[in-house]
């Protein structure tokens, strides 16, 4: 039997990362980190529901730095899963497979969360 010393492939340490594969996974974990943070939204309308105590405690909670931290985190991965999400229906229906074309809604993936993120703790913190 012969062992066979060579690395299994594709893997990490021979590929670079490219703009579609770091999207893709991004898209996954933005999916994880919106289940998880949805918890959060459940707890605070859980609290509202349970008296007025319960709701000043989860006001504090969320209202803290870290509370606001995670929030805005949650913002940006709602709308980058949003952004991807779209993009992946086009490509769904058949538009966008060139490369060109998929880096250029690449990009705007990257941005358009951002922006979107920025302009709605704009909205509410004014």
């Amino acid at each position: 039997m012969v062992t066979d010393k060579r690395p299994l492939s594709p893997h990490l340490q021979i590929y670079k990362p490219q703009l579609t594969s770091v999207l893709s996974i991004t898209h996954r974990a933005t999916g994880v980190a919106l289940a998880i943070g949805t918890l959060l939204l459940v707890y605070w309308l859980v609290s509202a529901a349970a008296g007025e105590e319960a709701y000043h405690h989860a006001q504090i909670v969320l209202g803290s730095m870290l509370g606001q931290f995670f929030l805005f985190l949650w913002t940006w991965a709602l709308f980058y899963h949003l952004s991807n999400g779209i993009r992946h229906l086009f490509w769904d229906a058949g538009y966008g497979f060139d490369l060109e074309t998929a880096y250029r809604s690449g990009r705007w993936v990257i941005w358009t969360p951002v922006i979107l993120t920025m302009l709605v703790w704009i909205v509410v913190a004014g």
